[in-house]
């Protein structure tokens, strides 16, 4: 289907456009979500995202069935770290931020809905969240990260392990309101 409808985008089919949008909109949008904690600042970033996918697809090849999707997803991480770089949000912070000593002890995470986890991660700062999303859902490693990013490797290790620790707190804190 992503095929014939790449094909009709190409043939500046509007209505292919339409059905393309309609398809991967919601995807899209949880993506940018996990980038960009403000509604109105997704919606921004997607809008443009979509610009640069639709004038994009004309050179557009697929490689696999999933390009078409994985490729989407690329732009929108990148035009989320774009919107984060120029809004100068994408700060990196380091151990003050967790207040207290860091943790080896066990979390119990399936306590959680995964409705609060994703809130809880558009709460960390904007460095943690970063490289937690990169890291664990784009499934990066620390030395693209770095690259990605213009950051060290150390840096990008270190705001995943403060990112792990704060999520840990937070989530510990939930837990115990529960009882």
């Amino acid at each position: 289907m992503d095929r014939q409808l790449v094909a009709r985008i190409q043939n500046n089919d509007q209505q292919a456009m339409k059905l393309l949008y309609q398809r991967y909109v919601g995807i899209l949008m949880s993506v940018c979500h996990r980038y960009v904690p403000s509604e109105d600042d997704v919606k921004d970033v997607l809008q443009n995202s979509f610009v640069k996918i639709f004038t994009s697809l004309h050179s557009f090849k697929f490689h696999k069935d999933d390009s078409l999707k994985a490729y989407m997803i690329k732009v929108v991480v990148n035009e989320s770290l774009n919107f984060l770089r120029s809004q100068r949000k994408l700060q990196f912070v380091g151990y003050e931020m967790l207040i207290e000593e860091p943790s080896d002890e066990e979390v119990d995470v399936e306590s959680i809905s995964i409705d609060e986890l994703h809130r809880l991660i558009r709460e960390l700062p904007d460095g943690y969240r970063t490289v937690l999303n990169l890291y664990v859902f784009e499934e990066l490693s620390h030395r693209q990260i770095a690259e990605l990013l213009h950051i060290k490797e150390s840096t990008s290790s270190s705001q995943l392990y403060y990112a792990k620790q704060w999520l840990a707190k937070k989530i510990k804190g939930l837990n115990t309101k529960k009882l």
